[in-house]
């Protein structure tokens, strides 16, 4: 299913389409016995492989010249308001700078989304993208609390998370709302079977609390970042609570700050929209190269016939499973996170016109965290954990009803199902937190903020509006006029000038910069 934000597709789509290199470690929670927990040491060692709640695999290769990726554990306390109480670990990873030692910076922590995405896996399957970055920085990321090692949030097991992924996402009528909903509480009942001792512990604000002991732990006066996506959010909220110890920072993918759970929802709706049009605007200006369609209306035309008749009538999947209207939905969001995944939409379409839905389900089970060996990940048990806990607004079916009309003016093709997803929440054990996300950090140093035009999972809008929500002369807006989930790794010359001049020099962009 939708979620409000994923990590980079191209990261998840890799861990299942083209078998990238993974990795993980971790380890159980623990009583802290009154220590404190920022005089902490950590022990670095060789990674071991991922574990199945961070994507299975093996472990990371070294780096171009030979260079080890090192894991280790850090303590942070399970409740924050009560700091030596007890204890949950955190699986961190690194990679020791290239570079003069005498010019290092200090570490450069990294988030790459979701919420629920694991840094200690993706790191390393983009290493060489940061190359240059760590010739003066170590390269760091970690699976945020909730997720992978680190106190992994566990609800169904993989036979129901199979049977999940594949129910009627969009009812139609009373009886499927009443499934849908009935669905929804029992993922959401084994969620607090399974782990309701985490499940008060994972919001944002205690994940931004990590970093910061993180930050002290690793040695550095700043904690020098670099967020995507839902990283974003976990930058501006700790820029919130610790403004004077924000370094050189870059956000990437921007979720806008200033939105609700439903404008949120609705806001990736127009995204998606807008990706799938530049999807078919691409496909059918290829002429003979484009066999799913004449032109850009005839393939979304196409597109919503299939999923049409896939609601009453799945075609052949992964066998034994079928693809599902919900699947294929899915599948086809996965690939509009990347242009790079067009090619593999374009095929996966192709085939499924002619009955054959193989690729189109490989891509749903990368949005979903499915491995190859039928487990699952906990990607997305995290993400509704941690969205749950943050979010407070609770939305009935009587809601979702009435929002409706704008959910599909928005997007024809993903509006009822943006719309129904936020359901995720209703009779969830935890109380959200609050309706967005505080970043307000006007003491904070200049925070780079990059905004994609032609995003769909973060729309181009929030940079703008996360700028503004960090303060006067934090925010500084850098356009990148493209298609994708992200900047950076765009390889666009210009951002990558930007922001590698920015973190490794030190030289802030002129804010309102456009990159094409």
């Amino acid at each position: 299913m939708l979620t409000r934000t994923q990590p980079r597709a191209t990261a998840l789509a890799a861990a299942l389409l083209l078998s990238s290199t993974l990795a993980a470690c971790g380890g159980d929670s623990k009583d802290a016995k009154g220590e404190d927990l920022s005089k902490q040491k950590l022990s670095w060692k060789d990674c071991p492989s991922p574990s199945a709640a961070e994507g299975g695999g093996d472990a990371p290769s070294p780096l171009p010249g030979g260079a080890e990726w090192q894991c280790a554990t850090m303590k942070a306390p399970l409740d924050w308001s009560k700091p030596k109480g007890d204890t949950l670990d955190i699986a961190l990873i690194k990679a020791a700078t290239s570079g003069d030692k005498d010019k290092r910076i200090g570490s450069l922590v990294f988030n790459f989304g979701g919420p629920g995405g694991s840094g200690v896996t993706t790191l390393p399957a983009f290493g060489e993208e940061y190359a240059k970055l760590r010739t003066r920085y170590d390269l760091v990321s970690f699976d945020p609390r909730g997720v992978g090692r680190s106190a992994g949030i566990k609800c169904e097991d993989d036979e129901q998370l199979d049977t999940y992924f594949q129910q009627d996402s969009t009812p139609d009528d009373e009886a499927e709302r009443k499934k849908l909903v009935d669905n929804v509480k029992a993922f959401n009942s084994a969620c607090e079977k399974n782990s309701g001792r985490t499940l008060p512990h994972v919001r944002t604000t205690d994940a931004a609390r990590d970093m910061d002991l993180m930050r002290q732990v690793l040695g550095d006066d700043k904690l020098h970042y670099f967020g995507i996506s839902y990283g974003t959010e976990l930058g501006g909220v700790y820029a919130h609570l610790f403004p004077g110890k924000v370094g050189r920072a870059v956000f990437d993918a921007v979720v806008d700050p200033t939105q609700d759970a439903e404008q949120s929802s609705l806001g990736q709706a127009k995204g998606f929209q807008l990706a799938l049009d530049n999807f078919a605007e691409d496909c059918a200006a290829k002429e003979d190269d484009c066999p799913i369609g004449n032109s850009a209306d005839d393939i979304k035309k196409k597109i919503a016939k299939l999923l049409d008749d896939l609601d009453s009538r799945p075609i052949s999947g992964l066998p034994p499973r079928k693809l599902t209207q919900t699947a294929a939905t899915s599948g086809i969001a996965q690939s509009l996170y990347s242009k790079d995944f067009w090619p593999y939409l374009t095929q996966g379409l192709d085939e499924a016109y002619d009955g054959d839905g193989r690729i189109l389900m490989a891509l749903a089970d990368s949005m979903n965290g499915r491995n190859e060996d039928g487990s699952y990940s906990n990607i997305q048990a995290a993400n509704v954990a941690i969205n749950c806990a943050d979010d407070k607004p609770r939305y009935s079916t009587d809601d979702v009803e009435k929002k409706l009309p704008d959910f599909r003016e928005a997007s024809p093709l993903f509006g009822d199902y943006l719309a129904w997803g936020m359901t995720g929440c209703t009779d969830w054990a935890v109380e959200g937190q609050a309706d967005h996300p505080d970043v307000g950090a006007e003491k904070a140093p200049p925070i780079v903020v990059i905004g994609n035009t032609g995003d769909p999972a973060t729309p181009y809008e929030g940079a703008r509006k996360m700028a503004r929500a960090l303060g006067k002369d934090v925010g500084v807006e850098l356009t990148y006029k493209g298609q994708g989930h992200g900047a950076y790794d765009s390889k666009n010359k210009c951002v990558r000038e930007n922001v590698d001049g920015y973190l490794l020099d030190g030289t802030v962009p002129k804010s309102g910069t456009v990159c094409s």
